[in-house]
């Protein structure tokens, strides 16, 4: 009988509180390495009624199988690939493709259906999980669904849960998973030595410069096979050398096995070509069952120590003695990567760390893989920022000084949200650091909302706004370099604020803002603070001119500034600023 570790009693324990008192889809996100298989083992052994565990892949059907029977409890197999297709048990293990052909008798009174690897569950459509979740859950409504993974989130689609155990609303679009209820982060598990510290080395002067690929103007950065296929034959004359840095690195620091991700079978084979002759071996995705086996379990054996493969052993494959993972393929993917360098990070005799050779340029973070919004420059950084409302404290992209203090971000809407401990209803914070008003009836909107969400009413983006602007006559629009500030005096003597947009061109338009009375105060708020701060939950109260220009390094330049004229004057309209677009 396995002793479960107190993080795993934890996801346990918060699982088991959570489905007592709502059936919604929930999942535990636990790092690679961290023991999921003996975590589903426990939940399976003290569920009350029959319980069925889905794997994509045979190797972790097995491998989720073997730790509940290690238990000395009984369990079942349904997976072709295994040659197994048991039904009577109170436990049953399979992979998704086998069960989601199996005969309707199959799904009957099943309590907890639980996914390995959830990432990979479509929120709909008429997929082979959704097929099988279906008719689990005409036959039981009351079913609980858990799922596990150490990568909540896909690609092009971002975090595939909506709300965090933390407090934390992670996206405001419907998810098949509605919650994490135990999240344990990877850097737990490294600082109490549950694994192996990775060390990553990213080496410029070795390294293909996909730059390009991340660069194309598309939605999530996605390129195809076909792209970096061609970009590897324009710089193949790089391979020779990144591979002799991997020899070097391996040689001089004496690791004991090497994992090398390649990006296509034919790069593959380049790599291949390169390597010590008999110390090395290639997978490919249509390798040979057989084959794939032999080779895996020889270099578990240490029997050569050049591991190459093409698209596979990203999951359910364990070879604890791997000390450098050498990543020659560019992804998109967060969870891929994550799902690379976990292969380096199980613990083994005399290992004392893991080289993560990056020769990509692709940046990705091992500790913080960036889910969140659409990063608006290359130079932002994460940044803190506390919400006023309800104290949440968002990441949100940002600039920072050295002292690590916000200069500005980008948040839109405060992520914090409170949860009910009796009925686990969760209140969002909603708090709106940027927003739209709507014109109709006054609430506050998304800075990029077309419609109004209370009323309806159609609400002009700024896209919209920039092009009727640039097809009329009576407007112009500035692309701003510098913004003004100056006191002066109208012709009764009463002071004044007057704000100058400058282009590059050294050309400007301007607006006049009064503060002699509070409406004329309040105006200004309305129509200039609320959207220039750089941090606008700053509450800041401004009464004269002379204190508009005292704090003007708070202030920001919108991208965009919309004039139109007015008998013989230019009036400023409207302002477009980054995150509209």
């Amino acid at each position: 009988m396995y002793e479960l570790r107190d993080y795993q009693q934890e996801a346990v324990d918060s699982a088991l509180r959570f489905f007592r008192k709502k059936r919604v889809p929930a999942m535990v996100v636990l790092p690679t390495g961290a023991g999921k298989s003996l975590v589903i083992a426990e939940l399976a052994r003290i569920a009350k009624g029959r319980v069925l565990v889905l794997a994509h892949v045979k190797e972790l059907v097995e491998q989720n199988y073997e730790k509940y029977v290690s238990y000395g409890l009984s369990a079942g197999i349904f997976s072709a690939s295994l040659g197994k297709k048991d039904r009577d048990h109170k436990a049953i293990f399979g992979s998704v493709q086998s069960i989601a052909r199996a005969s309707d008798d199959f799904f009957n009174d099943f309590s907890l259906l639980v996914i390995d690897e959830c990432h990979r569950v479509a929120d709909e459509g008429a997929t082979q999980y959704q097929e099988v979740i279906r008719k689990l859950l005409d036959r039981n409504p009351g079913l609980c669904i858990l799922g596990l993974t150490a990568t909540p989130y896909r690609l092009g689609l971002g975090w595939i849960y909506e709300y965090s155990q933390t407090g934390e609303i992670k996206t405001d679009q419907p998810r098949f998973f509605k919650q994490c209820v135990y999240e344990l982060p990877l850097s737990y598990m490294i600082r109490n030595r549950y694994l192996t510290t990775p060390v990553k080395i990213d080496i410029p002067v070795t390294c293909y410069d996909f730059s390009e690929l991340s660069e194309k103007d598309r939605p999530d950065r996605m390129y195809t096979a076909a792209e970096v296929e061609e970009i590897l034959k324009s710089q193949k004359r790089l391979t020779p050398f990144i591979i002799k840095n991997i020899i070097d690195i391996t040689e001089r620091y004496q690791r004991k096995g090497v994992m090398i991700f390649s990006s296509s079978v034919r790069h593959a084979e380049e790599i291949m070509s390169y390597l010590p002759e008999g110390d090395c071996r290639l997978i490919l995705g249509d390798t040979d069952m057989a084959d794939r086996n032999e080779t895996v379990n020889d270099f578990k054996k240490k029997k050569f120590k050049y591991l190459v493969n093409v698209s596979v052993l990203t999951t359910g494959f364990d070879a604890p003695h791997v000390d450098v993972i050498a990543i020659l393929r560019p992804t998109e993917s967060n969870s891929l990567y994550q799902q690379i360098v976990g292969r380096g990070l199980r613990l083994s005799a005399d290992k004392k760390d893991c080289y993560i050779l990056d020769y990509t340029g692709m940046g990705h973070d091992i500790y913080a893989p960036e889910i969140s919004d659409k990063r608006p420059a290359k130079d932002t950084v994460p940044v803190l920022v506390l919400c006023p409302a309800c104290s949440f404290e968002n990441q949100f992209w940002g600039y920072a000084d050295e002292d690590g203090i916000i200069l500005e971000h980008f948040g839109r809407k405060c992520r914090g949200a409170t949860q009910d401990p009796v009925t686990l209803a969760i209140t969002p914070c909603g708090f709106r650091f940027r927003l739209k008003l709507c014109h109709s009836c006054g609430s506050e909107n998304d800075i990029t909302a077309k419609a109004c969400e209370k009323c309806e009413a159609a609400l002009i983006d700024a896209d919209a706004k920039l092009k009727q602007a640039k097809l009329s006559k009576n407007a112009h629009v500035l692309t701003p370099a510098k913004i003004t500030f100056e006191e002066r005096m109208d012709k009764n003597g009463n002071p004044y604020l007057e704000i100058r947009y400058y282009d590059y061109e050294a050309q400007y338009v301007s607006e006049a803002h009064f503060f002699n009375n509070p409406s004329s105060i309040k105006k200004f708020n309305i129509n200039f603070l609320r959207s220039h701060l750089r941090r606008p939950e700053l509450a800041i109260e401004i009464m004269t001119p002379a204190e508009v220009i005292r704090y003007q390094r708070l202030f920001r330049l919108p991208s965009f500034v919309i004039a139109r004229k007015q008998e013989k004057y230019w009036k400023i309209t409207e302002k477009v600023f980054a995150e509209e677009l």
